[in-house]
């Protein structure tokens, strides 16, 4: 795989550049093994998409991948040997007592040359790194992959369920009269139904009525831009034979040409299935001209990105995965294709296994459709059982065969054969989560880059590592690879993930077969011991997770493991991290324990200090968390994460480390704001509390901060620290919070109407309203703010005379006691943006009235503890975006005003009846 490679030059270029007076006499030598591993990268970018299907091709891929790997193993030692040795001073007292060179020096220049020879071995028998042949059977795979996708608008399909409402959505945006040539775009992972959608609108009544002319065109990965152009003239003209050979004469651009005057005067419909690229599509949309008024392309593509790109103006139609009825229903059509009397007895019989099956597939529909047709032919009760067993490895052995689906993994597997090189070892390390979890995009975002596959080189431009890194996983969910479980407060972009659990069993497969990573996971089993010993070895995968379902013993050496992590509860995992020297190489440590008590303690090993390439550790636990000093050699670390009740730590020894970017302590720590130059690096500090600011803009040395959580124990910080937060143009996101009954007042929290950058607002703590003041008390707050956030205010002005009026807010949350009057207005046209609000334990609040046109956009209304709340507004009818009401804590007698029970309306019902989803939580007694 090409990260080895890419992995391995990062530590060389981070070598030459950072440790460079420590290679006197092997520099050459490593110069000459980065320029080699730089060629091989070439080649593998080269083969990438050629090594499935060509078996030479694939070992000589993996000779390189284990030389990149030794590579990496002989400089992270020699890069640990300084550090052991006392960094720069050591090595020049051995340099001075030592007249030849030094032992370790001759041992990495023998070692270097060793793999510099088995790297030109490789390179001879590969001519300038070029694939000399595509090998014996390299390409039948492919071509029948790409023949079971090509699609045809003649073909009929039974498998169609659920696609009513997709279907009228696709025929509203077909029917629209517009000037301009307008793009319809069905959006969707493979196997999920676009074409059968696609297909269904094609051949509808009202559009053959509708339109002059129609034509379908294939795509397909490999987009052969004439072929489809020439198909489509042929379809819309109707040429005679001798029409017919002067149009097969036509050069690419001629064609263009004569479709483009062809289609000038109709009202056309063209179907672009299954469409991939962006540069395809620029080819092809010069034969398409607007045409009669209402003329459309209908696209289907699983890249969403393409659809956006091709008409910006409008939103592609995205089908959803199949509920489990859903589901049900389209399994038995393929598992009792038999319309008889024993089919239906058996339907009824295996509904229940059948049904836990069906939820397996995740509401894909291609996944559906082979599982049927595999349980088609098994007709007992015991065949049926074994299956179920072994669900995910029946599904990924069914060979391709001359049907229109073929199998699930086969197109799976063409999706992750297309992904740009570089997004490959990101999606594939998404296998190392659990199944079915929620990943959140700040972590995977944070581990991507401590393990290498970010490299610092595509910094570029003002965009960070973040960034390149947060553009690879919105690449990976418009490939409809990745799903988006919560969207962020922008609402633009994913705040967590999650992977369908067939394309992580694609992603562990091709990582065991690569030797990506590995996972340990002991099976649940009563006969089975209740410990299992699991040793190290080094031809393990230098990447492990471990999902522990039982207790696991780790035993033996991995010196070369990269990354460790421990998913759930570390206490069922033996691990002395004390015996450093077994992971000396460790450049990824997760651990969680479930086991401390919130009156416990848990004391770090100081041996942690000696992991000296540690770029991400991550802690987490009930209990308090003790880090001594030693985390201060961790002179790598990128990001330190510490989720605990209390967390003691030294903030100065953090303070040294001058790679670090992310400090996220889930608990306020105290610190002292010094000037060190390792403060610009910083993007995300939080939590910490401020006893004793330098009055000598101290925080100016945070010019990459990003996210800040700060804690004011005296109202003189306040002030001078938000002045200071002006200047700080990155800072997207701030949380302040006043401790120990501290107050700020307007003129304190001021400075922050100037923070034009910020995004994101989070405030705890009472703000003071002055009675001179003749505006509200909130006027601070940021005209760019997306997301606001009030705790423990006690504002006794109404909140929403200001905030309404903020353009961009999008997501509103007053929390406990924020607001301590007895009546909130939301007046008419306020709350434009709105998506979600949130009003908690608002203890004075009797009343509340939402005007007509208030918050048009707003999907979702939680309420906590409003005890004193006589009625629910009636301009809750007027709120007909609102999708889900949640109601906690609420006085059970109002509550019971907008419920149905027995079938009797509750005498408000009518205020909420056009809400689709209602949660009531643990009511009160009035």
């Amino acid at each position: 795989m090409e990260e080895a490679i890419v992995s391995a030059i990062e530590r060389i270029s981070d070598l030459l550049i950072h440790e460079a007076v420590f290679l006197s006499g092997v520099r050459e030598e490593v110069e000459r093994l980065k320029d080699e591993l730089q060629r091989m990268q070439s080649f593998l970018k080269d083969a990438d998409r050629k090594q499935d299907q060509d078996e030479r091709l694939r070992k000589r891929v993996a000779k390189i991948r284990d030389l990149a790997y030794d590579s990496e193993d002989v400089i992270d030692a020699f890069i640990l040997k300084v550090a052991h040795q006392g960094g720069f001073q050591g090595i020049i007292n051995i340099f001075t007592s030592i007249c030849t060179k030094p032992f370790h020096l001759q041992k990495i220049g023998m070692k270097v040359k060793t793999i510099l020879k088995k790297l030109e071995d490789i390179s001879k028998n590969l001519p300038a790194y070029q694939i000399s042949g595509e090998g014996e059977g390299s390409t039948s795979i492919s071509m029948m992959q790409q023949r079971l996708r090509r699609t045809f608008s003649h073909v009929e399909e039974e498998d169609v369920i659920s696609l009513e409402s997709m279907t009228e959505d696709v025929l509203a945006q077909l029917m629209k009269q517009e000037d301009r040539l307008h793009v319809v775009s069905v959006v969707g992972m493979g196997g999920i139904g676009k074409t059968t959608l696609a297909r269904k609108v094609y051949k509808h009544n009202v559009v053959k009525q509708h339109f002059d002319c129609f034509a379908w065109a294939c795509i397909s990965q490999k987009c052969m831009p004439r072929e489809v152009v020439h198909g489509v003239l042929i379809k819309v003209s109707s040429p005679s034979k001798e029409e017919r050979e002067l149009i097969d004469k036509l050069t690419e651009d001629e064609l263009i040409k004569k479709l483009f005057h062809v289609l000038e005067e109709k009202r056309y419909l063209i179907v672009l299935d299954d469409i991939w690229k962006i540069e395809d599509w620029e080819i092809l949309k010069k034969a398409f001209p607007p045409g009669k008024k209402g003329s459309k392309i209908l696209f289907t593509t699983r890249i969403k990105g393409v659809a956006l790109h091709a008409d910006p103006c409008n939103s592609p139609i995205e089908i959803p995965l199949l509920n489990v009825d859903e589901g049900w229903r389209l399994f038995k059509r393929k598992a009792f294709p038999e319309n008889t009397t024993e089919s239906h007895a058996r339907s009824r019989e295996f509904e229940m296994l059948g049904r836990e099956m069906v939820i397996k597939c995740r509401g894909l529909p291609l996944a559906i459709v082979v599982l049927g047709g595999l349980l088609a032919t098994k007709k007992s009760w015991a065949q049926w059982e074994k299956v179920q067993r072994n669900i995910h490895a029946h599904l990924n052995e069914v060979e391709l065969q001359n049907q229109p689906y073929g199998a699930v993994n086969g197109i799976l597997v063409l999706s992750y054969n297309d992904l740009p090189y570089n997004l490959k070892p990101c999606f594939l390390y998404l296998g190392r989560y659990p199944e079915d979890w929620e990943i959140s995009k700040k972590e995977l975002i944070r581990l991507w880059i401590a393990e290498g596959f970010i490299s610092s080189s595509l910094e570029s431009g003002g965009m960070s590592m973040e960034d390149v890194a947060e553009n690879f996983l919105e690449e990976l969910i418009n490939r409809c690879l990745v799903q988006v479980c919560k969207s962020d407060y922008t609402g633009i972009g994913a705040k967590t993930c999650r992977i369908h659990d067939l394309l992580r069993d694609l992603c562990v497969d091709k990582a065991k077969k690569e030797n990506f990573f590995g996972i340990i996971q002991p099976p649940i089993d009563e006969n089975s011991a209740p410990s299992l010993d699991v040793t190290l070895t080094a031809s393990m995968a230098r990447r492990i997770a471990i999902h522990p379902r039982r207790y696991v013993c780790l035993k033996g050496d991995r010196p070369n493991l990269r990354s460790l992590l421990l998913f759930q509860n570390e206490s069922l995992v033996e691990l002395d991290i004390s015996k450093y020297f077994s992971f000396k190489f460790l450049r990824v440590l997760k651990v969680v324990k479930r086991d401390i008590l919130s009156d416990e303690e848990w004391n770090v090993s100081s041996e942690i200090g000696n992991l000296h390439h540690l770029r991400y550790l991550g802690l987490e636990c009930v209990g308090k968390i003790i880090l001594t000093r030693s985390i201060g050699k961790l002179k790598s670390l990128h990001t330190l994460r510490v989720h605990s009740y209390e967390i003691k730590i030294s903030f100065n020894v953090l303070f040294k480390l001058e790679r670090l970017r992310h400090i996220c302590l889930y608990d306020d720590v105290n610190m002292c704001l010094g000037a060190r130059d390792s403060l610009k690096n910083i993007e995300t500090l939080k939590y910490i509390t401020i006893e004793d600011l330098i009055e000598n803009d101290a925080v100016l040395n945070f010019t990459n901060l990003r996210s800040l959580g700060i804690k004011f124990m005296r109202s003189k910080d306040v002030l001078l620290f938000l002045k200071a937060l002006i200047r700080l143009h990155r800072l997207q996101s701030l949380s302040l919070v006043m401790k120990q009954f501290l107050i700020a007042s307007y003129q304190d929290l001021e400075p922050l109407s100037q923070c034009h950058h910020l995004s994101k607002l989070c405030i705890e703590g009472k703000i003071q309203e002055d009675p001179h003041l003749k505006h509200h008390v909130l006027k601070f707050v940021p005209a760019n703010i997306v997301k606001l956030i009030l705790w423990n205010s006690e504002l006794k002005q109404d909140p929403m005379v200001v905030l309404e009026k903020l353009p961009h807010l999008r997501i509103l949350k007053l929390c406990t006691i924020s607001y301590m009057g007895t009546k909130l207005i939301c007046s008419a046209n306020g709350f434009l943006q709105l998506d979600s609000l949130m009003i908690d334990r608002l203890i004075k609040l009797e009343e509340w009235e939402i005007e007509e046109g208030a918050m048009p956009h707003l999907r979702s209304l939680r309420l906590v503890r409003l005890l004193k709340l006589r009625m629910f507004p009636e301009g809750l009818s007027y709120l007909t975006s609102l999708q889900e009401l949640k109601l906690k804590w609420m006085k059970r007698s109002l509550v019971q005003r907008i419920e149905v029970i027995d079938g009797r309306k509750g005498e408000d019902f009518s205020k909420v009846s056009h809400i689709p989803s209602i949660q009531i939580v643990d009511t009160e007694d009035d």
